[in-house]
């Protein structure tokens, strides 16, 4: 085992000195915790620290390490360009982790630099393990970024690096920053919402236990709302360790600022077969897949059926051909209907009509179905591997009625459907994440392309959620 130890950090830049000019005291017990953590960091003597950095260059669907012999960076879009730091690359092991990666079918590697200069997201770290080194940190760095794949696919890259460390020889400290929900306060970066503390203690419960299975099996959506920035940090952190009991401690956590700053040590031990967590997350998702695939109403039954024949036959379902028992409704009814697919807590593809436009509602699902899966301008076609892994939902339009004032809006019952010319924007109620009708109405009008700022015509609508 090439880990010699990993750390959890915040990276808020008022942290430092000269940009905080004072206020950073407020934060002092996440100072000394940081300052404690860059000495067992220069303890552990590494040659390569591993810097992950939600921060630094991120896609949607590739992991990107930063090439080259060095880099530096400065904190200047923080009015501190005095705080400069340069570090030198590992090549040799960046190159061995996508060779690694590459062998293992995951995404990532040294392509699409778009900027090599230090994101604030690693200078922050860098700073404190500078600091600790009396002004020069002597050991090579590797900077990987984040993406859009799920927790499971990070910790995959964690295990590679931990891989690619021991086919090295590699004394190599691996680094987590990433802060925490950011919705902690009403006078937080994000306000506040009940998720943000919710998220916090669980997630500090998780990581003073190094209990890495529920930081796997977490609700995205869940994570989204909280605003955190650092989740898939760690879970890349939890794959380095991936097989070995952990001698783990909480240094710090506070959240003055509405943020909240967490510090953890991690500490591998001796091999632990118990201790293999991306199996049991795998298994753990396949059985609420199976139990709420078991527990589907007709509604999301034939959309999925609709999908599934799309996908692997190539045909549209016709409904005489369907065999699931269809409540009358969906057959002596017209309506409009959204068809949602989620994959791993994410949105995979939403379509819908206002109105109805097929003679039945069961055909208006068919028909959403399939366009939800591949016509979603914002997503790529759904893939027949992906299928065993979606979540739907269908949701039944009621008929719109005209509204004078957003007084007449609640964000729990009510749709809005935005009007401003040829320009038309709908949002359904009771999503997860818009709390207030405010929201609702900037996001539909966001979706018609209409300035928030200009007035519209607004109606509001009902419906029937089927999961």
């Amino acid at each position: 085992m090439k880990i010699k130890g990993a750390f959890m950090v915040p990276h808020p830049p008022i942290i430092i000195p000269e940009i905080g000019k004072g206020q950073e005291k407020e934060i002092q017990t996440t100072i000394d915790g940081y300052k404690r953590a860059a000495k067992e960091i220069v303890t552990c003597s590494p040659d390569t620290i591993v810097l992950v950095s939600p921060h630094s260059i991120m896609y949607a669907d590739y992991f990107h390490i930063s090439p080259g012999k060095w880099a530096n960076g400065d904190l200047g879009k923080f009015r501190a360009p005095q705080v400069a730091i340069t570090v030198d690359y590992d090549e040799e092991l960046a190159a061995e982790i996508g060779k690694e990666a590459k062998e293992k079918g995951i995404a990532a590697g040294t392509l699409g630099e778009r900027d090599p200069r230090l994101d604030h997201g690693s200078l922050v770290p860098l700073y404190f393990i500078k600091e600790a080194y009396g002004g020069k940190i002597p050991c090579k760095i590797i900077r990987i970024g984040l993406s859009g794949f799920s927790f499971a696919e990070h910790y995959k890259l964690g295990m590679v690096i931990q891989k690619a460390a021991e086919r090295l020889h590699r004394n190599t400290v691996f680094v987590a920053s990433g802060d925490m929900s950011h919705r902690l306060k009403e006078d937080g970066p994000y306000g506040f919402k009940k998720e943000g503390p919710e998220y916090d203690a669980k997630l500090m419960t998780w990581m003073e236990k190094a209990d890495f299975l529920p930081l796997l099996t977490a609700d995205e959506q869940f994570c989204e709302i909280a605003g955190e920035c650092g989740h898939r940090s760690l879970c890349m952190m939890a794959g380095a360790l991936d097989g070995y009991a952990v001698n783990t401690e909480r240094i710090s956590y506070e959240g003055p600022f509405g943020v909240g700053y967490g510090i953890c040590s991690f500490y591998p031990e001796k091999p632990d077969e118990s201790r293999h967590f991306l199996k049991e997350a795998e298994e753990e998702k396949r059985r609420k897949l199976e139990e709420r695939k078991a527990n589907e109403d007709a509604y999301v039954k034939l959309a999925r059926l609709a999908l599934e024949t799309y996908i692997t036959e190539g045909k549209k379902l016709k409904v005489s051909e369907v065999s699931i028992n269809l409540p009358d409704e969906m057959i002596k009814k017209q309506a409009g209907t959204f068809v949602s697919l989620k994959k791993d807590g994410s949105l995979r593809g939403c379509i819908g009509t206002i109105a109805a436009t097929k003679s039945c509602i069961a055909e208006e699902i068919i028909d959403n179905a399939i366009k939800a899966a591949v016509s979603d301008p914002r997503f790529s076609p759904v893939e027949k591997d992906e299928l065993q892994s979606l979540v739907y939902s269908v949701d039944v339009l009621g008929e719109a009625e005209k509204i004078s004032s957003k007084d007449e809006l609640d964000v729990k019952r009510y749709g809005v459907i935005v009007t401003k010319g040829y320009r038309r924007g709908l949002l359904l109620p009771n999503l997860d994440g818009i709390d207030t009708v405010e929201e609702q109405i900037r996001i539909a009008k966001q979706k018609a392309g209409i300035e928030e700022e200009e007035t519209v015509e607004m109606e509001r609508f009902e419906v029937v959620r089927h999961y």
